[in-house]
């Protein structure tokens, strides 16, 4: 019988650079998209997709992280106290269940295949989730990436990526799949390349951030040689994985946002705002307003 997808893994160990001065104190994950940190979005999506059990493998300057998740007493009793019922519920609604979360150290910056492998024991033996903090995923019908994967995973098995399209002149910045036979709403991938060559690309689908991968990539990490920059890379392992190992790949129906860019960050502030009803008029004129003006 195959393993359900109970458990995801976090990466949050990066420095942010990107966004200094703002990142000195603050981790990057914790910066708002309106009004929740941008871990919290990508927490909400592996909720949504049946997750049970969430792996943050975080590195120096990360505690507030595990504060954002964890209950704050002090807080809870003040709302309580001045009947703010609505944001004492929200917090409720957002705070995982005792037992639910784990932290785990990357020491040292090796790359993302490393940060996978810290978290091999509290995974153990069963295919997990694995969602780049970085990339907000908004979907056009509803249902979240890492949902849809789930579903396509429980028809295929194996190893799921969740792809999407980006400009021909564009592939040599991502990691990039060919795909052949369709499985459902999956295809079998036939190849992986990280950043190919200008014109060398086997497709334009990119993988955006979402994986469901099989234990025994483990294994795989462990033995795997540093690549590019030093670092221990997951394409390497999951190349070495496909061997052996079915990868299908999903395409997601929706937006991406990479908020480790400042574009991508304020492109997704804004998308997310004008999705919400409380705020979207009100923000479309307060726009409109900066627009004229410029």
């Amino acid at each position: 019988m195959r393993k359900p997808i109970r458990k995801a893994i976090l990466p949050v160990a990066g420095l942010g650079t990107r966004f200094l001065p703002a990142t000195k104190a603050v981790p990057k994950e914790m910066l708002t998209v309106v009004d929740r940190p941008i871990v919290q979005h990508v927490v909400d999506e592996a909720r949504a997709a049946g997750i049970e059990h969430i792996v943050f493998v975080t590195g120096r300057n990360k505690a507030v992280i595990e504060d954002h998740f964890d209950r704050q007493f002090e807080l809870e009793r003040t709302l309580l106290e001045r009947g703010k019922t609505k944001e004492l519920e929200q917090l409720d609604r957002d705070t995982p269940k005792a037992g639910t979360t784990s932290f785990t150290r990357q020491q040292l910056p090796l790359g993302l295949g490393h940060a996978v492998w810290c978290a091999r024991d509290l995974i153990g033996d069963e295919p997990f989730a694995l969602l780049l903090p970085d990339m907000l995923h908004r979907a056009k019908n509803g249902k979240g990436c890492l949902a849809s994967m789930v579903e396509a995973y429980n028809e295929t098995g194996g190893n799921v990526l969740s792809v999407y399209e980006v400009p021909d002149d564009q592939t040599h910045q991502y990691g990039i799949v060919g795909t052949g036979a369709s499985h459902g709403k999956a295809h079998a991938i036939t190849q992986m390349v990280e950043k190919p060559k200008p014109g060398t690309a086997p497709s334009n689908l990119a993988i955006s951030g979402r994986y469901i991968l099989q234990p025994t990539i483990f294994d795989l990490l462990a033995k795997q040689e540093q690549g590019a920059g030093g670092e221990i890379q997951l394409t390497d392992s999951m190349l070495k994985l496909k061997e052996t190992e079915s990868f299908y790949a999903v395409t997601f129906d929706g937006a991406i946002y990479d908020c480790g860019s400042k574009i991508g960050f304020l492109m997704a502030n804004v998308a997310y705002a004008l999705s919400r009803p409380d705020i979207a008029g009100d923000f479309r004129l307060a726009l409109d307003q900066i627009l004229a003006r410029d």
